[in-house]
């Protein structure tokens, strides 16, 4: 049950994570007024805190306590293992939920899933969806119509031009840029700074400009 603060109850969510993705993370949730938080990391006992937040127990000690908490998100940047603690999480009963960073601009017109978060200066535009268990990290943009499948992570910075398609687990690197209507496979590496001009096959990593294969 929440804690409450005279008439307004207290929000209480679990984070899963504790390396310096989680940091922005927690810093999103309490800007979005979340005003208990409690940090989860396979790593406790041997890590204690995360920024000005203790560590307080593994996955176990979550999944002992789902019934606590108003909501629940990963904060682990690697799209593999976020994926699948998210399904873990989801199949245990966990009230999943998503961040959009106060200072995040999300069309009313686009859809975005459970288990995303959004940094400040991210742009989602109209017609946009945004699937489970996304990153969308600081000052990314998102153009009309793009697709992007589950756990895909958008780095700082990166541009996805319209009608972009984005595979499950694919990694779009900080700086990188996406032409219109270019399809990318499933665990996809774009390289930082990469120039997308061409469709991607799955399990692929590109980079430079225009962005160029480097194989599986």
């Amino acid at each position: 049950m929440s804690k409450f603060l005279g008439d307004n109850p207290i929000k209480k969510l679990a984070i899963f994570g504790a390396g310096g993705h989680a940091k922005v993370v927690a810093d999103t949730a309490e800007c979005c007024g979340w005003g208990s938080i409690e940090v989860f990391d396979d790593n406790w006992p041997s890590e204690q805190l995360v920024h000005h937040l203790s560590i307080v127990g593994d996955t176990n000690m979550l999944l002992a306590r789902l019934q606590e908490f108003d909501g629940v998100i990963v904060a682990i940047g690697n799209n593999e293992v976020r994926h699948t603690k998210l399904c873990e999480l989801a199949n245990a009963g966990a009230l999943l939920t998503s961040l959009i960073h106060p200072q995040a601009t999300i069309s009313r017109y686009a859809s975005v899933g459970t288990g995303v978060v959004a940094f400040a200066g991210v742009v989602v535009n109209t017609g946009a969806s945004i699937g489970f268990g996304a990153i969308l990290n600081t000052g990314c943009s998102i153009d009309h119509d793009c697709v992007l499948d589950e756990c895909v992570h958008v780095s700082p910075g990166a541009r996805l031009a319209g009608a972009v398609r984005v595979g499950r687990l694919s990694w779009i690197g900080i700086g990188a840029s996406v032409r219109q209507s270019i399809n990318i496979g499933c665990n996809v590496n774009v390289g930082a700074g990469a120039a997308v001009v061409n469709d991607i096959d799955h399990s692929m990593t590109v980079v430079g400009v225009p962005a160029r294969d480097l194989g599986r």
